[in-house]
């Protein structure tokens, strides 16, 4: 006879050293079957937002036209014998300035704005905030024992920073850390099933989940998030996984300590640079870029398989989720001591790290670093002075304009940069009578490599 998932979980639990939960706790954590009772809207549910002249439904954040507000809202009486519409009433009592998103704030922030830094102090001014926090009522302190043996399972030597790195989430969530965390190992092995309780933790609606694609598109709306999760970064191609990895700077790190979001329908507005990063991939080689000086990711790696789990054990885990283990998990963390974590600094690197690193080393890169040292590594160069000292082969790769995307990441792993000319409008310097690109080392100071570069033009 097949196993209960109450059996499986009973089982799990008893392994990890948890006893069963009892028929009358079971009872309690299931669903009574009885929708909640519909509450009525009331104008004290909606704000003007004047920037754009409609109005927020604060339990939600989603904006109404004037005509859907007085819709379901009745005309409010004022004085006497007069009534006014619903949305008028609004405008003249319930105005807010702006809106942002930020942790840790009340829903109506009074007497600030926000500008590009940060806050301002403005009497009478109100910011509506669309942040909402998480409603899951918080465990016991203890250890949630079945997700950590699952997390410690799958990631046992980078564990111990994963669970430091989402507990600063719960704990701070108001606060950045700088750098991501990557999690990568085969389909299968439970990625998405060690971030559901966070998910519950932090509130599904502050744990945002885009893919690669969406993150490199115009619209950002998915900034205003505890956590970001990039599903499956894989198969962008070699310039898209370098422009992903160069958009995602402004995510990972702060600063900048405010982004601008772009939505559709609404008009841009500042939120806080506070959300938390991570990638998920079931691909190391074809996967993300990363620089060999990177400082902005942490890589875990799992080596195991979907077929080192054993029967039901997907099953008795969401059941422990479903039956207390959420909670416990939300406990666990929210009281773990974060005194060794520190969110701004560089993170460890890993095995995986560099696996990966290495793995995004194209060829022609020691190919271009022998040309460098050829012209004994000046401060500042141009295409033309490594096809003058390249190999053949190599020369032709140079020429070749569909590479003209490549060669600046390749020169940049090489330790050379872009320099731009601001004496001319495309920005390019002139090199013996001709349009060009100059490139400088990348550990000089900006004025030096403008300088370099100027040197360059005159030989």
């Amino acid at each position: 006879m097949a196993k209960t998932p109450e059996q499986i979980a009973d089982e799990l639990l008893a392994k990890a050293g948890y006893a069963a939960p009892g028929k009358k706790a079971r009872a309690k954590a299931k669903p009574n079957g009885h929708a909640a009772e519909q509450s009525q809207i009331h104008i004290e549910d909606f704000v003007a937002y004047m920037p754009m002249h409609n109005y927020i439904f604060t339990p939600t954040g989603e904006t109404w036209p004037a005509s859907s507000v007085n819709a379901r809202i009745p005309p409010v009486r004022e004085g006497d014998d007069k009534t006014i519409p619903a949305s008028k009433w609004l405008d003249k009592n319930a105005p807010v300035e702006q809106m942002t998103w930020c942790p840790g704030e009340p829903m109506l922030i009074k007497d600030r704005l926000i500008s590009e830094g940060g806050w301002i102090e403005r009497r009478g001014c109100t910011v509506f905030n669309l942040y909402r926090p998480p409603t899951l009522v918080l465990g016991h302190a203890s250890e949630p024992t079945p997700w950590l043996n699952h997390v410690r399972r799958i990631y046992p030597n980078e564990a111990e920073h994963i669970l430091r790195w989402l507990a600063h989430r719960l704990q701070q969530p108001r606060e950045k850390i700088n750098h991501a965390l990557v999690l990568g190992g085969k389909q299968g092995i439970g990625k998405d099933t060690l971030l559901e309780p966070i998910k519950q933790a932090v509130g599904p609606w502050n744990f945002v989940e885009v893919t690669p694609r969406h993150v490199l598109g115009r619209f950002n709306g998915f900034v205003k998030s505890v956590i970001l999760r990039v599903n499956e970064a894989r198969d962008l191609g070699d310039f898209d996984r370098f422009a992903l990895y160069d958009h995602m700077k402004i995510f990972t790190a702060s600063p900048p300590d405010v982004l601008r979001v772009d939505e559709k329908n609404l008009r841009e507005y500042s939120v806080f640079n506070v959300c938390g990063v991570v990638i998920t991939s079931n691909h190391k080689s074809d996967g993300i870029y990363l620089s060999p000086d990177d400082r902005r990711h942490f890589v875990a790696w799992s080596a195991l398989a979907k077929e080192d789990f054993e029967d039901g054990y997907w099953t008795g885990l969401y059941h422990y989720y479903d039956h207390g283990g959420n909670e416990a998990v939300a406990g666990y963390l929210a009281n773990l001591d974060l005194t060794d974590f520190d969110p701004k600094a560089p993170p460890p690197t890993t095995q995986a790290f560099w696996e990966i690193v290495n793995a995004n080393r194209a060829p022609e890169n020691a190919d271009l670093a022998d040309a460098i040292d050829q012209l004994g590594r000046p401060d500042a160069l141009t295409l033309g002075d490594l096809v003058a000292q390249a190999t053949p082969d190599f020369a032709e790769w140079l020429r070749n304009r569909q590479n003209t995307r490549r060669i600046p990441h390749r020169l940049e792993e090489c330790g050379y940069v872009a320099v731009r000319n601001e004496d001319a409008k495309d920005e390019l310097w002139r090199v013996n009578g001709k349009r060009q690109v100059i490139y400088a080392k990348e550990e000089l100071p900006l004025n030096k490599r403008i300088a370099a570069a100027s040197e360059r033009t005159s030989r």
